[in-house]
């Protein structure tokens, strides 16, 4: 049998995405997969019959314990919660099951959600685990799983995102957007969003950021237009992909300040929801290489 490291490492990819989706903090699910690493080097490898069950368990039940407590935190925060952007490489549009389930849409969906039900629907919905396993995880029985199952399925199923556009594709409607943002093209930005269209800025009391949603085409393309022109032109800004959707990467004097996320129907548009990450504390880990896997 490979040693402890080698069969936690062959696993790490998945304890992350399913600590990341518990949690919308990749900081938050990096300390739960390090816990979850620690206790599992203090057992005896040999008793495991299936490792990547046994590490999903334990990462869950850790997910869960954090997301309790950092309930209240969420509650007082202050204006808009945006999960913490994770990279994703361009092909995860590949995996448009996993792509949808990190999205930005989705992860806010699941904030609605208790914790427990929040873990019974990523574990069952997204990594295909068996009720008697998430049962076993959980501490509940398999009926009562069921039931949590379907009751938070019903809930998040309204706002699925319509569509999940291949992010390789939709990339070039992001650069579209920034350069009209950037040449404050307001009926350029107007053009390409929907008509109901919403913008959301997470600051989270550290730096400025609106502290509730911006809705309706106009008011976002102006919105938009006037952080573009607070910017300048001594920002430097760079395309990426973040959970699994086009991104806009604003940097200044070296430090990202700024990641936003384009939400849009279709590869060509409209824009549906533009996401303003400033929180410094969401910002840190943002470009680091994607762990997020099934």
């Amino acid at each position: 049998m490979p040693d402890l490291t080698t069969v936690f490492e062959e696993h790490r990819g998945l304890l992350f995405t399913i600590a990341y989706e518990i949690l919308g903090s990749a900081a938050d699910a990096e300390d739960a997969v390090q816990d979850t690493y620690l206790s599992w080097m203090r057992i005896d490898g040999e008793d495991v019959a299936d490792p990547r069950a046994y590490l999903a368990r334990a990462v869950s039940r850790r997910a869960i314990d954090v997301l309790r407590a950092a309930r209240r935190k969420r509650e007082e925060y202050i204006g808009p919660w945006l999960p913490e952007p994770v990279a994703t490489s361009p092909d995860i549009g590949d995996d448009a099951e996993l792509a949808e389930s990190v999205s930005m849409a989705m992860m806010l969906m699941l904030e609605t959600l208790g914790p427990v039900e929040r873990a019974v629907l990523v574990m069952r919905d997204v990594f295909d685990f068996p009720y008697s396993e998430i049962s076993t995880a959980l501490g509940r029985s398999e009926p009562a799983i069921r039931q949590i199952a379907h009751r938070a399925r019903t809930r998040v199923q309204a706002g699925k995102p319509r569509f999940a556009p291949d992010p390789r594709e939709a990339g070039t409607l992001a650069a579209r957007f920034l350069l009209a943002a950037r040449g404050n093209d307001i009926a350029g930005l107007i053009g390409m969003l929907a008509p109901d269209a919403v913008a959301m800025s997470d600051g989270g009391g550290v730096v400025s950021a609106a502290r509730r949603p911006v809705h309706g085409a106009e008011r976002v393309a102006r919105f938009l237009a006037g952080l573009a022109r607070k910017g300048g032109d001594e920002v430097e800004v760079e395309l990426g992909v973040f959970n699994a959707l086009p991104g806009v990467v604003v940097r200044e004097d070296g430090q990202i300040t700024v990641i936003m996320l384009i939400e849009a129907a279709a590869a060509e548009g409209p824009v549906t929801a533009v996401y303003l990450v400033r929180n410094p504390g969401k910002l840190a880990r943002a470009q680091l290489p994607p762990r997020i896997s099934r």
